[in-house]
């Protein structure tokens, strides 16, 4: 008997422990797809494949040709266009489809939140918070700030971003988990006035929300894209499993 065949849209930690979880399960084969925007991704489970598939066609098609029994969508929450693809393909082929997703972050107590809907609504407010501003967005789409010639920019992220970027740019490259004692000294040692982040929920990089939170210095968070219409997520691996019929073991 052929072994039950997961296929894993990965990138996220979540992925990766979701990746060791089944290939510790007898009769499972897990595969996890990488888009390749890391260069040095960590360690996964099982096979792996890094690349995009040709959008939703070509998803279909590999899911037919790799006779995938489940699609498992554990990307970023904001890698919109490969869970609608993702969507699209399991809709095609007829393939039972989960997406996981961390829950969001949510403001406590003492928080100065300021919620946009884009990176360009982010960038719109940042002229009356402050002129020193950590940006924690990711390398992607910062040309959302380019325009802001007034505003000096500290720019956090794994890999070095490409142009176009804010004139008064400095980035740091740094990958999570951080700690709020080394979150705290960051925004002091660079004088930041306005932190600017998406919802990616997680504790990997919540402790900038704290720091930011104990200096009183305001948060632009920018909220998560809404998933396709009908589909619901599911928040943790042991969900998934759940999901999968596999007993919510977690390794």
């Amino acid at each position: 008997m052929s072994p039950r065949h997961i296929l894993v849209l990965g990138g996220t930690t979540e992925a990766r422990e979701l990746a060791a979880a089944l290939a510790a399960h007898p009769g499972v084969r897990v595969t996890t797809s990488l888009a390749g925007r890391v260069s040095r991704p960590g360690a996964v489970a099982g096979d792996v494949r890094v690349g995009g598939f040709g959008g939703a066609d070509g998803l279909a098609a590999w899911l037919r040709a790799e006779h995938v029994d489940t699609v498992v969508d554990a990307t970023h929450p904001f890698a919109v266009s490969i869970t609608d693809n993702a969507m699209r393909a399991a809709r095609a082929t007829g393939v039972p489809a989960v997406v996981l997703r961390r829950p969001g972050w949510r403001p406590e107590p003492g928080d100065r939140w300021h919620e946009a809907a884009s990176l360009a609504g982010a960038a719109a407010l940042l002229p009356d918070l402050g002129p020193r501003v950590l940006l924690t967005t990711g390398r992607l789409g910062l040309a959302a700030f380019a325009h802001l010639d007034g505003l000096r920019f500290v720019v956090r992220c794994v890999e070095p971003p490409g142009p176009p970027l804010p004139a008064h740019t400095e980035v740091l490259l740094a990958r999570g988990p951080f700690t709020v004692s080394g979150e705290t000294d960051l925004l002091r040692d660079h004088r930041v006035d306005v932190l600017v982040t998406k919802d990616s929920g997680g504790s990997a990089t919540a402790p900038k929300l704290t720091a930011a939170r104990r200096l009183g210095l305001p948060v632009v968070v920018v909220r998560r894209p809404v998933l396709p219409e009908g589909v619901e997520a599911v928040p943790d691996v042991r969900g998934v499993l759940e999901r999968l019929g596999l007993g919510g073991r977690t390794g």
